[in-house]
C-alpha cells in the first residue's frame, strides 16, 4: 500500500506542507493512543472549566488541544493557530508560512460511551504582512484552504485528507506508526437513501427543513417515493466518514433559538474542512443559502448551518428552501 508521503508528493503538495501535515499527524497519533487508553489513563470525564463556546470541556478536549498546540508551535512551519478550545489565536513562528485551524476532539462526549470521536483540521497560507497574533489572518473563505482533513479514532485510526487533488482515506498501521493509503480518490454517490440529523431539534427548524424531513420520513408513500434510513453518530467526524464511504446527507440546519448563532457547527474548525473533503469527493456542502466554502468569515468562532453529502440529495434539500 502507498504511504502518505508518496501520495502527497504525487498530488503535488509542496515539501513544507508535507512536513507540516506529518507534524500535525504526529500529534494525532499521540491523541489516538490517549483515547485508546480510556479510563486506564484517567482521561475520561469533564473538567471544571468551559471553552469559549460556553461548553463544558472534557479532559480529553484539553489534553488533545495541548498536544496539537505544542506540536504545531514547535514545528516552525506555522505562523498561528486557531482552535475551538482557545479564546484567541495562538501565535507561533512569525516566519511560518501556514495557518492551522482545528477542533482537537470532535464528539468528545462520546468518550464516555467508547464511541467515535476525531480531530478535524484545515490549513491555509498565512498572510506574511500580518502579525502572528492577528485573528483577521484567519478570516479567509474556505476556497483558500490548501489542505483539510480529519483523523477518526475508532476501531482503527483513519485519516481522510485532501490537498485539492481528490479525497483519500488512510489507515494507521500501528506496527510501524505510519498512515497507509487504503481508499484512494473517494467518490461519494450522487444519490442516497440515508440521512443524518439531530431530530430532537425539529421544532426549531425553519418550515422548509421540517417539510423536507417530513417527506423523507413519509418513505415510499410520500413524494420522494422511496424509504430512507436515519443514522446519527453525534460526532461530525463519524457522520461525515460514513458519507464519504457510502453516501448520504448530513444536516445541522439553521434554527430559530438564537439569531446570533445561525448554526451549531463552527465554520473554521468543522464546516470548512468537511466541505473541502466532501467537494473533492464529488459531493456538495451548502449552508442553505450558498456554498459553505464561499462564506467569508467574520470572526474565528463563527457558526454556520450545514447541509453536506451526496450531490443530488443536497440539491433537493436546498430546493425546499427556494420553494418556500
Amino acid at each position: 500500500m502507498k504511504r502518505l508521503n508518496s501520495q502527497l508528493q504525487q498530488d503535488g503538495a509542496p515539501l513544507e506542507l508535507i512536513l507540516l501535515i506529518r507534524t500535525l499527524l504526529a500529534g494525532c497519533k499521540e491523541i489516538s493512543f490517549r483515547v485508546s487508553q480510556g479510563a486506564l489513563a484517567g482521561v475520561l470525564g469533564s473538567t471544571l472549566s468551559e471553552n469559549v463556546q460556553g461548553e463544558t470541556q472534557k479532559k480529553l478536549d484539553v489534553i488533545s488541544n495541548h498536544i496539537l498546540k505544542d506540536t504545531l508551535r514547535e514545528s516552525g512551519y506555522v505562523k498561528a493557530i486557531s482552535s475551538e478550545e482557545e479564546d484567541d489565536v495562538v501565535p507561533c513562528n512569525p516566519e511560518g508560512k501556514y495557518l492551522v485551524s482545528f477542533d482537537p476532539l470532535d464528539g468528545s462526549s462520546n468518550t464516555e460511551i467508547n464511541s467515535l470521536i476525531g480531530t478535524i483540521f484545515s490549513i491555509t497560507h498565512a498572510p506574511q504582512w500580518m502579525e502572528p497574533d492577528d485573528p483577521s489572518a484567519f478570516l479567509q473563505p474556505g476556497t483558500q484552504m490548501v489542505a483539510a482533513g480529519y483523523v477518526l479514532y475508532g476501531p482503527s485510526t483513519m485519516l481522510a485528507l485532501t490537498t485539492g487533488r481528490g479525497t483519500h482515506i488512510y489507515t494507521l498501521d500501528k506496527t510501524h506508526g505510519g498512515f497507509l493509503l487504503t481508499h484512494p480518490n473517494i467518490e461519494v454517490p450522487a444519490q442516497t437513501s440515508e440521512f443524518s440529523i439531530n431530530a430532537s431539534n425539529q421544532r426549531h427548524w425553519e418550515p422548509s427543513m421540517q417539510a423536507y424531513i417530513a417527506d423523507l420520513l413519509a418513505g415510499k408513500e410520500g413524494p420522494r417515493e422511496k424509504d430512507y434510513n436515519m443514522r446519527w453518530v453525534a460526532a461530525m467526524v463519524g457522520d461525515i466518514h460514513r458519507l464519504l464511504c457510502r453516501g448520504g446527507i448530513f444536516m445541522y440546519p439553521f434554527d430559530n433559538r438564537d439569531p446570533s448563532k445561525p448554526g451549531k457547527l463552527r465554520l473554521l474548525y468543522e464546516a470548512n474542512p468537511m466541505a473541502f473533503l466532501m467537494e473533492q469527493a464529488g459531493g456538495k456542502a451548502e449552508t442553505g443559502e450558498g456554498r459553505i466554502l464561499e462564506v467569508m468569515p467574520e470572526e474565528i468562532h463563527q457558526r454556520v448551518p450545514c447541509i453536506i453529502g451526496s450531490s443530488e440529495e443536497v440539491d433537493v434539500c436546498v430546493s425546499y428552501a427556494k420553494k418556500a
